[in-house]
């Protein structure tokens, strides 16, 4: 893929403006990575307009990232000194009424534990491979729409729609909606380089969630929205509160955009790997017991979540340097995950046999590992697992767009091709499959409230 060159021999500290979208819509900047890794780990950034005129930190290297990880409220998810309450995970201040002390994501301990409880009995292991069969069934119907005709853009038709139902199913949007979900999310995170065009998206899965919350009053389901609806928080005292409307509405736009837009990038940016590496292509198609590590090695090579912000809530040292109360701190994921100090001499190469394989697709240890990592990764393992036995011979037919966003890694299409094929469950249809079997008494059991 573009931009995974590693060679640092023309890279400069003045060259590096990882504020600059117009980069990441051109390549992830692996080059600039390495450098920071081999030269300073932990970076000040300089500042500019597009950081509001405030430097910032930029964590590369594996260990420091895990090490940030593990610290605590150390560096938070939600605030720090000086900051009025704003913060978040962006780069930029997020006001406290956008989400920093509301929204799971940008929250400490113990608030986010008391978050994290309202779902998260509902994305085990267990309960995740029950789906497994209906996962498997809903595939075969999005490739039955695509095998027929020869070609298609593998974003939209193939990558974005098995995460896209499924989300969908387990908060009980309809169906008929998903695509809504498509469109706001790649808004939202900044897909257009427009910040208001971002805000207007927040905006409008805000005021949808609250109609959703409205239907699913009326209209009670076995669902997560219909239990979101009357759910509430134990509080450290012991009080129980119930969610307010801001509280559920962010936490809406958190599940849709953390439900589909994640897992729809490594999916589009595992085929790019597999397209650069075609003997790594042949040796899935002739190795499908590798299953577990290929999926592993998708999430570790495509890293599809470029950044979290954190901030300092006290002075500390990382790295040897010396960070501020208060300051903002990124980690940059796809740079501890190519990282040789972890991954060895092969850091920069794409093998699906890779074990171990400690990756930090998912985060690095501590309070907010990834909730639906089981999710993510059925749904990776059941999509290349249909691909290489339907579309076997899938090839690139032109040219890949990104997406203007720093904070994810965002394709915005994947023109492909391959040899037609006639559909599994009959004649394709633009009908949307009947709903996964079990999938909303699995993800929603009695009680996780």
């Amino acid at each position: 893929m573009a931009g995974d060159s590693t060679s640092t021999s023309d890279v400069r500290f003045e060259d590096i403006d990882l504020t600059d979208l117009g980069v990441f819509a051109d390549r992830c900047p692996h080059d600039w990575f390495s450098f920071l890794r081999e030269n300073a780990p932990v970076w000040r950034h300089p500042a500019n307009e597009r950081s509001n005129n405030e430097p910032f930190w930029c964590v590369t290297s594996y260990e420091h990232i895990q090490q940030v990880h593990r610290s605590g409220t150390l560096f938070s998810h939600q605030t720090g000194p000086g900051r009025n309450g704003a913060g978040g995970i962006t780069l930029n201040d997020q006001q406290p009424e956008q989400g920093p002390g509301l929204q799971m994501a940008m929250t400490d301990p113990p608030a986010h534990t008391r978050y994290r409880k309202l779902v998260n009995r509902g994305f085990t292991p267990r309960v995740v491979y029950r789906l497994t069969d209906a996962f498997r069934l809903r595939t075969t119907a999005i490739l039955d729409q695509v095998t027929p005709l020869g070609s298609c853009d593998f974003v939209t038709k193939i990558a974005a729609e098995l995460p896209l139902i499924a989300i969908a199913e387990i908060v009980g949007v309809p169906q008929e909606d998903r695509h809504l979900l498509f469109e706001w999310t790649n808004r939202a995170v900044g897909g257009s380089g427009d910040t208001d065009d971002a805000h207007a998206a927040l905006f409008e899965m805000g005021v949808y969630a609250h109609g959703l919350t409205e239907r699913k009053r009326r209209e009670p389901a076995d669902d997560l929205w219909t239990k979101l609806t009357d759910a509430v928080v134990t509080m450290e005292d012991g009080s129980r509160v119930e969610l307010t409307e801001t509280e559920r509405d962010l936490f809406f736009i958190l599940l849709i955009v953390a439900g589909n837009e994640t897992t729809r990038n490594s999916l589009s940016k595992g085929m790019l790997a597999f397209f650069d590496n075609p003997g790594q292509w042949q040796r899935w198609q002739a190795h499908p017991e590798l299953a577990d590590t290929m999926v592993d090695e998708v999430l570790r090579y495509t890293s599809p979540v470029n950044f979290f912000r954190r901030t300092a809530t006290a002075d500390t040292e990382l790295g040897g340097q010396r960070i501020s109360a208060g300051e903002r701190v990124l980690l940059w994921y796809p740079s501890g995950n190519r990282d040789k100090a972890e991954f060895g001499p092969t850091a920069d190469e794409f093998d699906i046999g890779r074990t171990p394989n400690h990756h930090m697709a998912f985060g690095a240890g501590g309070a907010h590992f990834c909730l639906g990592a089981n999710l993510a990764k059925l749904e990776i393992k059941i999509v290349f697992e249909e691909l290489a036995k339907r579309i076997p011979d899938i090839r690139l037919a032109g040219d890949v767009t990104r997406l203007r966003t720093n904070l994810v890694d965002s394709i915005g299409r994947v023109p492909v091709e391959f040899t037609p094929s006639p559909a599994v469950l009959g004649s394709p249809s633009s009908d949307v499959p009947r709903p996964l079997n079990d999938l909303a008494g699995a993800v929603c059991p009695v009680g996780v409230l």
